[in-house]
């Protein structure tokens, strides 16, 4: 499920605010392992070709790292409100 999706679910007229905030901290964490593993292809790349390939994945996973942090912030996520459950 993507962010933008958990924007629009409602219940009752109400947004379920710690739902979304597991689904955006889980979609930040994705993002996250896709960028480091973009970093290990990066780092094996052989031949021009694959290193082309490599930086395009590498500036893709930067790419929607980025955008998945920057709406965490937007509706204030913080990691430590999400450990206690």
């Amino acid at each position: 499920m993507g962010w933008w999706s958990a924007l629009r679910r409602q219940v009752g007229g109400q947004e379920k605010a710690s739902d979304e905030g597991w689904d955006v901290f889980a979609e930040v964490r994705k993002a996250h392992m896709e960028w480091e593993r973009a970093h290990l292809m990066f780092d094996e790349a052989i031949g021009q070709d694959q290193i082309d390939y490599a930086i395009y994945i590498l500036e893709a996973a930067e790419r929607k790292y980025q955008i998945h942090l920057k709406h965490a912030k937007m509706i204030g996520l913080k990691r430590n409100q999400l450990q206690d459950r």
